[in-house]
């Protein structure tokens, strides 16, 4: 009956009430093996044993075998693994572990001739958890969102739109992690391998700026399943600007555009260069047989007995006169019907 005579456990921490030192801050891996459930019952457990092997051997490879040595509150999840360590390692972890662990992981479905395929989900994040060496170590906010960010929708989309003969590995950064790391410039991976995305949970309440990196990427990133429809839409945005030869980050870029208007009444309107013939039957006269053309840079023969260029740089005529072209906007002399000689000799 001495059991019943125990103390109840602290109900609460009581938050904001004093401070009190941070806990350390730490870096986490969290893993889950895609489809683990679609396996018979009798392969959970082979599976289960087999994925912190896998990801033992890939730390090994990649030279940082001190991480998983020095793992803290390591668990298992049955379809993965979570453990945290040195927040120091962590440029090495997004590279070059996470592209070892994709070729550990397709080498295993080679050795298993595809009989189990193993496709993993990777999160990584940094923060403050507790790590005092007890039990419950490792618990806090940090932990809850590397969970969240390992079963969010770009993750998933992207691991389940790829090829499974290529992509074997699909992480997701966290952006404290992104910023710390890479966008830092300690992780020997350029920021152009990673793709921000908004990591959204179904049914949770979790919204948060991440970024996307797959080692041996396969099929359409850019996939609006995968990346929401706002960042295809920056990226088509940015994409097109770059096209045009526009610099995305220039002084003033955005800034509204006036339209411009061009009219051409009764004839053609050219606004680039035009190659071959022109026929226009009446543009209008002026004092005589005259044929005006104005914009382009080159223009053809358009038959007439008369061609003007007004703001054009060469003008070719056929079966006419030859007269050059007048850019002022005021003409002195002139415009009407002055033919010296017979203006038909060049066509008999």
């Amino acid at each position: 009956m001495s059991q019943f005579h125990q103390p109840l456990p602290e109900a609460t921490a009581m938050p904001h009430t004093r401070s009190r030192h941070l806990p350390p801050y730490r870096g986490i891996v969290a893993v889950d093996a895609k489809d683990f459930t679609g396996y018979p019952a009798i392969e959970h457990g082979v599976i289960s044993r087999a994925v912190p092997q896998l990801l033992q051997r890939a730390f090994e490879r990649a030279g940082i075998e001190q991480v998983w040595k020095e793992q803290r509150f390591p668990a298992s999840t049955g379809d993965g693994y979570v453990f945290g360590f040195d927040p120091a390692w962590m440029p090495f972890v997004i590279h070059p572990w996470l592209h070892t662990l994709q070729d550990v992981l397709t080498e295993f479905t080679v050795h298993s001739t595809g009989a189990v395929r193993l496709r993993f989900r990777v999160s990584l994040h940094i923060g403050p958890l507790p790590d005092s060496g007890e039990e419950f170590d490792g618990n806090g906010t940090p932990r809850n969102d590397t969970h969240r960010l390992l079963d969010s929708r770009p993750v998933k989309a992207v691991l389940a739109a790829s090829n499974e003969n290529v992509t074997q590995v699909a992480a997701i950064l966290s952006d404290r992690c992104y910023q710390d790391a890479v966008a830092g410039g300690y992780t020997g991976r350029h920021t152009d391998h990673f793709i921000e995305v908004p990591a959204t949970v179904e049914g949770k309440q979790f919204d948060q700026r991440a970024w996307l990196y797959v080692p041996a990427p396969s099929g359409n990133l850019y996939d609006r399943r995968i990346l929401g429809d706002r960042v295809v839409e920056d990226h088509e945005a940015r994409r097109g600007t770059e096209d045009a030869g526009e610099d995305p980050h220039a002084p003033g870029r955005g800034a509204p555009h006036h339209a411009v208007t061009y009219q051409a009444h009764g004839g053609n309107l050219n606004t680039g260069t035009v190659h071959g013939g022109q026929r226009v039957s009446t543009i209008g006269t002026v004092g005589g047989d005259y044929v005006e053309t104005g914009g382009g840079d080159h223009i053809g023969s358009v038959g007439g007995d008369h061609i003007g260029s007004v703001g054009g740089d060469h003008v070719a005529t056929g079966g006419g006169d030859y007269i050059g072209g007048n850019k002022a906007g005021t003409v002195h002399g002139n415009q009407g019907d002055t033919v010296h000689g017979d203006k038909y000799e060049g066509r008999r």
